[in-house]
């Protein structure tokens, strides 16, 4: 994935962290003639410090699936937050002009060989792991336990689970860092008075940036 140096994060435990707190990503699959198919599905990633995978599952209606009845090459795509930066925000603006509308983001890639679980137990275990993640913070979480006996294995024959074993990740941070101290503090504060939730989240991010570099 292209970035400037300076966005570049190459840091698993931050991309981790990144892909849990984002959660819902796109699974991209190439057929044999080359052609991208693309599903939006949530994953729950696993790691023991050495190997690092991605589970998620697809409606068995849908032919994606299909490929990957064979180990392939899959690429996970997750999208963090994300904010438009208007050149009125730099006080270079005001200096010399010299100066355009950018986006600011944070994005995760992950790559390597996928191939659909190959038993049954494995694909209960990650409905069971998905749920719970997403329940965890709830006063009352609902647990697949909740459903009546066999209520969700009788589902499950609608789904056909997928895992990836990560062989390469990498992300961009791309939150102005090549600009001047003046127009990186001007972006923020213009973010922080837009209402947007993107926003909010990337001035967030480059104030902990700003932070972090103070601290040396």
């Amino acid at each position: 994935m292209y970035s400037r140096d300076e966005a570049k994060e190459t840091r698993t435990e931050v991309l981790h962290q990144a892909i849990r707190a984002i959660r819902f990503g796109t699974l991209v699959v190439a057929d044999d003639e080359g052609v991208p198919h693309a599903a939006h599905v949530p994953f729950v990633l696993k790691s023991n410090g050495e190997f690092s995978s991605l589970d998620t599952h697809l409606a068995r209606a849908n032919p994606l699936w299909k490929l990957l009845r064979e180990p392939r090459q899959a690429l996970a795509l997750f999208q963090g937050p994300q904010a438009y930066i208007r050149p009125s925000w730099y006080p270079a603006k005001r200096e010399h002009g010299k100066v355009v509308p950018t986006w600011s983001y944070v994005a995760v890639h992950a790559r390597g060989l996928a191939n659909t679980m190959a038993d049954q137990d494995h694909l209960m275990a990650h409905v069971r792991e998905l749920s719970d993640e997403q329940e965890s913070t709830q006063v009352k979480p609902w647990s697949v336990d909740d459903a009546p006996e066999g209520y969700i294995s009788s589902l499950s024959r609608g789904i056909v689970g997928i895992t990836i074993q990560i062989e390469h990740i990498d992300g961009v941070w791309k939150m102005n860092q090549h600009r001047s101290d003046a127009d990186r503090e001007g972006t923020i504060a213009g973010l922080s008075e837009v209402s947007d939730h993107g926003a909010q989240a990337v001035a967030g991010i480059m104030r902990g940036i700003e932070q972090q570099k103070q601290r040396g």
